[in-house]
C-alpha cells in the first residue's frame, strides 16, 4: 500500500511539473502554494517561492535568473523554498512585519511560553514562519510602487490572513490585476481559519483581514491571483460578496454575552451576602465569589461536617486565599478544604496551586486533562499554566478521574462527565445539592440567562483543540440532556432557570458550523479550521538524550486517507522514520513513533524548529505544522 502510495504521488507531481499561463504575461508554478512569475526576456520576478522547485524549470519558460522574489507573506509553505534561491543574484522583498518574522522565525517559538509572547494568543504562536531565518534586502511600504522592468507593482497592505500580509497590484493594458496571497479563496472563501485566529475571540485578525477585502474591493481589480486555490475572477464582485459574508460571520464569532460587563455586575439577585469577606451565598451549602471579585475563580461546596470541595481556584493573590479560608472558617463553618476539582486545561484555573497544597487540598481532574496540568510545555495550547508566571511550571494531580465517574463524597454523589467546549480538555461536575441539580461547566458558557440576546459561547478559539462538532454542540447537548437547575460558570458567573439559554446555546452552535463550512474551502472545513490535523506529542522534545515524539495524523473524511509527513530536521539531528507514509481510516486519527537522537557538535545551541511537510491524498500542503526540539533548556525563561 505505502509503495503504491509513494508511486502515485510522484506520477502527480510529474503531471503537475509544468507551467501554466492563466493570462498572458503570468506564469503560474503550483506546488506548495502558487508560485507566479513574471518575466522580462530571461529575467524573472517570483511572487511567493513555494518550496523552491519552480527554480529548477524556469529555463524551460526561457528565464536564466531570478532578480527578485516579493512575499505576500511569512508562511511557510510560501517560501519554504528559500534556501534553494542564489542570494548573489536574487532579492527578497516583503512588508516590515513579515521581515521581523522572516529573519527572526525562531524568537515566537517560546521553550517557556508566556501569556503576552508577541504573535501569540495566550502563548500560542499563530505565526507559522520558516525554520531557517530569510533574509530580506527591501521593505515595502503601504502605497508603494515597486518598479521592474516595466513593471509598476503597486504594494498594498492587506493584514488579517497574516499579520503583515501584503498584495501586489499591477495595471496591464487597461485591466488591474492583483497579488493577493491568502486575503480570500476563490468562491469568496477563507483560505485558512487558524492564520486569522489572532486573540482569544475579540476578532482582532478577523476584524483587519475584513478591512484588507474592503480596501481591495474598491481598487477595481478584474482577476486575483491568490496564494492557494484557482485563480479568481470577477474578483472586484468576489472581493465585495466576502466583505459580506465576514461580516455576517462576525456576530457569531465573536462572545455570545456582554464580556466587558461581567467586572462590572452587581450581586446576583439569587446569592445572599455573608460575613466572609468576597463570599456569597448560593444555596445554603454553596458559596462563591461576590462581585468585587469579578472574573476570578473560586467556588466552594461546604458540607455539615465542615469539609469542603473547591471548584477552581486562580487569578487571586495568596493573601487574600488565607483571609478567605480564615473567614469561611469562623462564619461559615469551614474546617478543611478535601480537594480542589480543576474544570479545564488552562492555568488561570488553578494558579493557587502551591498556596493550596500548604493546606492539604488534594487535585482532581479528568483523565484528559490531566497530563495538561502535569506536562504543559508538552503542548501548544493557549492558557498553559507556565504562561501565567505564577511561580510553578505544572501541577501534580493527586486523583485521576473518568468520564462517567460518581464519587461518593461527604453525603453527596458527585456525576464527573466529559464536558468539551471553549476546550477539548474539559470536563463537568453536577450534584443534587439544596434540592436543586447544579452542574459545574467552567470556560463553556457565560452570560444572563434572562437576557434573550445572548447565547452564552465563550470565544470560539481553534488552537483549544475545539471544532465546534467536538465541543460547543457536545456541551450543548449535554446540558440539554441533564437540566439543571443552575448553572455555575467559571470566573464568578452565576446562571439560573438556564433551559432556554441552553436552547440558545445549542442553536448558535449549529449556526457557528454551518458557518465554517460555508467560509473555509474544504468540504470537511476541519483541515482549514484545526491547526493540529498534524501534531507532535510532545510539542517541546527534549533533546539533550534520544528522545521519542508522537506524530498524530487526523482524516476528518468519510474515507481512507493518505499521507505523507516529511520531517525537516536541522543539523545534527536524525530522525527514525523521518518520512511518515501511510493511511488513516475514515473519521480517526492515528499516532506514529518517531525516535529522534542528536550530535551536539552539529546540533545548534537553543530552540530549534522542525516543520512538518505534508502531502494529502496527493495534494502537497508544504510545512503547515511543527514542533519544536533544545538539547539544553536555558537557565532563565525567555523573556522577548
Amino acid at each position: 500500500m505505502i509503495r503504491l502510495f509513494s508511486a502515485f504521488l510522484v506520477l502527480q507531481s510529474l503531471a503537475l511539473a509544468e507551467f501554466q499561463q492563466p493570462m498572458p504575461g503570468v506564469q503560474l508554478w503550483q506546488d506548495t502554494c502558487n508560485v507566479h512569475v513574471l518575466k522580462h526576456e530571461d529575467a524573472a520576478l517570483v511572487i511567493n517561492l513555494g518550496d523552491g522547485t519552480v527554480l529548477e524549470h524556469l529555463a524551460e519558460i526561457g528565464v536564466k535568473r531570478v532578480e527578485w522574489v516579493l512575499l505576500t507573506d511569512h508562511h511557510r509553505e510560501l517560501c519554504q523554498g528559500a534556501p534553494m534561491l542564489d542570494r548573489a543574484v536574487t532579492k527578497v522583498a516583503t512588508s516590515e512585519v513579515e521581515k521581523e518574522i522572516l529573519e527572526s522565525p525562531l524568537s515566537f517559538r517560546k521553550w517557556h511560553p508566556r501569556l503576552g509572547d508577541k504573535y501569540s494568543v495566550h502563548g500560542a504562536s499563530y505565526v507559522r514562519p520558516p525554520a531557517a531565518p530569510v533574509k530580506i534586502d527591501r521593505v515595502l511600504a503601504d502605497g508603494e510602487v515597486f518598479t521592474w522592468n516595466g513593471f509598476d507593482i503597486t504594494c498594498v497592505s492587506t493584514p488579517g490572513h497574516s499579520p503583515g500580509g501584503m498584495s501586489f497590484v499591477i495595471k496591464r493594458e487597461g485591466r488591474t490585476l492583483a497579488f493577493t496571497g491568502g486575503v480570500m479563496h476563490d468562491g469568496t472563501k477563507m483560505t485558512n481559519w487558524f492564520d486569522t485566529e489572532w486573540d482569544y475571540g475579540f476578532a482582532k485578525g478577523l476584524d483587519a483581514l475584513t478591512a484588507s477585502v474592503q480596501k481591495l474591493a474598491a481598487l477595481g481589480i478584474e482577476t486575483a491571483f491568490p496564494s492557494q486555490g484557482p485563480v479568481i475572477r470577477e474578483a472586484t464582485k468576489q472581493f465585495a460578496a466576502y466583505e459580506k459574508k465576514l461580516a455576517d460571520f462576525r456576530p457569531d464569532y465573536i462572545r455570545g454575552y456582554p464580556v466587558n460587563d461581567l467586572s462590572k455586575r452587581g450581586p446576583h439577585p439569587a446569592t445572599k451576602p455573608t460575613k466572609a469577606n468576597y463570599i456569597v451565598q448560593v444555596t445554603p451549602h454553596l458559596y462563591m465569589f461576590g462581585p468585587e471579585m469579578a472574573g476570578k475563580n473560586f467556588a466552594i461546596l461546604i458540607a455539615d461536617s465542615g469539609h469542603a470541595l473547591l471548584l477552581d481556584c486562580g487569578l487571586f493573590p495568596k493573601l487574600v486565599l488565607e483571609r478567605i479560608i480564615s473567614d469561611m472558617k469562623e462564619y461559615l463553618g469551614l474546617k478543611q478544604i478535601d480537594a480542589c476539582w480543576i474544570s479545564h486545561s488552562h492555568g488561570d484555573h488553578f494558579t493557587l496551586f502551591p498556596a493550596l497544597e500548604d493546606h492539604g487540598v488534594k487535585f482532581w481532574t479528568m483523565d484528559t486533562i490531566a497530563d495538561k496540568c502535569e506536562n504543559p510545555r508538552f503542548y501548544d495550547y493557549p492558557a498553559m499554566i507556565g504562561a501565567y508566571n505564577a511561580g510553578f511550571e505544572k501541577a501534580k494531580i493527586d486523583r485521576i478521574l473518568k468520564a462517567g465517574d460518581v464519587i461518593e463524597w461527604e453525603g453527596y454523589k458527585l456525576h464527573i462527565d466529559w464536558m468539551p467546549g471553549q476546550t477539548e480538555f474539559g470536563n463537568a461536575l453536577w450534584l443534587e445539592l439544596d434540592g436543586q441539580k447544579v452542574v459545574f461547566t467552567g470556560d463553556n458558557l457565560f452570560g444572563d440567562p434572562a437576557d434573550p440576546a445572548q447565547n452564552g459561547h465563550e470565544c470560539v478559539n481553534a488552537r483549544n483543540s475545539a471544532i465546534i462538532e467536538e465541543g460547543y454542540l457536545v456541551a450543548a447537548k449535554y446540558l440539554q440532556k441533564i437540566q439543571p437547575d443552575i448553572i455555575m460558570g467559571a470566573h464568578g458567573v452565576l446562571m439560573t432557570e438556564p433551559a432556554a439559554f441552553v436552547d440558545r446555546f445549542h442553536d448558535w452552535a449549529l449556526r457557528a458550523i454551518r458557518k465554517y463550512k460555508d467560509l473555509l474551502p474544504d468540504s470537511n472545513y476541519e483541515y482549514g479550521y484545526d491547526p493540529y490535523w498534524v501534531s507532535a506529542y510532545p510539542y517541546r522534545v527534549d533533546v539533550e538524550q534520544p528522545a521519542e515524539v508522537s506524530i498524530t495524523v487526523r482524516n476528518f473524511r468519510d474515507t481512507l486517507q493518505q499521507h505523507r509527513v516529511v520531517l525537516q530536521l536541522p543539523p545534527g539531528v536524525k530522525a527514525e522514520p523521518s518520512v511518515l507514509e501511510g493511511t488513516v481510516g475514515p473519521k480517526s486519527r492515528q499516532s506514529f513513533k518517531v525516535k529522534l537522537t542528536t550530535d551536539p557538535d552539529k546540533l545548534p545551541a537553543g530552540v530549534q524548529m522542525v516543520p512538518m511537510d505534508i502531502t494529502l491524498d496527493g495534494k502537497r500542503h508544504g510545512q503547515l505544522f511543527d514542533f519544536i526540539i533544545q538539547a539544553k533548556e536555558p537557565k532563565e525563561p525567555a523573556t522577548k
